[in-house]
């Protein structure tokens, strides 16, 4: 048993490589599948990834089963400040059980994050997590005069943003978009349309409302819109690996067809 010390400085003890491990953070799920596999016993409603995960459901990361969770008698809990009601952490914690709670709002915390816990864990595969340093790392710096200026909508009825201090912002960030609710006091604002500061560039990912061609774009018209992969947006973990060429592609489209010319 060796104590180690999660994001948010709570003191978690581990035993060596854990054999059963609930998590409540469909991202971080991923990773532990493909870091340790055969160690999830439970995981959420939420956590698709890998399509053939083989665990307990133990309900949302809103509304998990707590006493469902203790039955399970896992060696560790992981969960997340952000996604993760503090709640049931608190429940958990009462019931003895070990959590390791993330915050992870940059790339830069994400790829550190989760090099403390997979080593925490003992964790035997964690090669996609060199790959996701070497690309994120070796992106090239974006001039000034490239840069975009966008809004990333996240919900609509009512409209919700990415707003200041998230993931999400600081992913675009390094691909050269620049959250215009970047300074908002709040990390997802609500916001009518015709209220935001301006912006040349819509982006809208397909979770956690599924945006698509039909629904949403004619909202910001004529401004130019990137429909893009939530996952990418928004998981830390392998999606990491190709998330950089897959959301740099989709923002490229975007901003071709939005420089096109008006069609007489």
């Amino acid at each position: 048993m060796t104590i180690h010390r999660d994001d948010t400085g709570v003191d978690v003890r581990i035993e060596v490589a854990p054999r059963r491990i609930v998590s409540l953070v469909p991202s971080l799920t991923e990773a532990i599948a493909a870091s340790a596999p055969e160690t999830l016993a439970g995981v959420t409603d939420w956590c698709s990834h890998p399509p053939d995960l083989d665990a307990v459901r133990i309900g949302g990361t809103k509304n998990p089963d707590v006493a469902a969770i203790i039955r399970l008698a896992p060696d560790l809990v992981i969960a997340n400040a952000e996604e993760n009601r503090g709640e049931d952490i608190t429940a958990l914690r009462s019931a003895g059980q070990q959590v390791w709670v993330s915050d992870i709002r940059t790339v830069e915390q994400a790829l550190n994050s989760m090099a403390r816990l997979l080593e925490a864990i003992d964790a035997p595969f964690h090669s996609w997590l060199d790959d996701a340093r070497s690309r994120w790392e070796s992106l090239p710096v974006i001039p000034a005069t490239e840069r975009r200026r966008a809004v990333i909508t996240i919900w609509r009825r009512p409209w919700m943003h990415v707003g200041s201090d998230t993931y999400a912002g600081d992913v675009l960030r390094l691909l050269g978009v620049d959250n215009v609710l970047a300074d908002s006091p709040e990390r997802y604002p609500r916001m009518r349309l015709e209220d935001l500061p301006p912006y040349d560039l819509a982006v809208l990912p397909d979770e956690p409302y599924a945006f698509s061609p039909h629904d949403g774009p004619e909202s910001f018209d004529p401004i130019p819109c990137a429909l893009v992969d939530g996952r990418s947006l928004t998981w830390y973990g392998p999606a990491m690996v190709q998330a950089p060429a897959i959301l740099v592609s989709q923002l490229a489209l975007a901003l071709h067809n939005g420089d096109r010319p008006a069609s007489t």
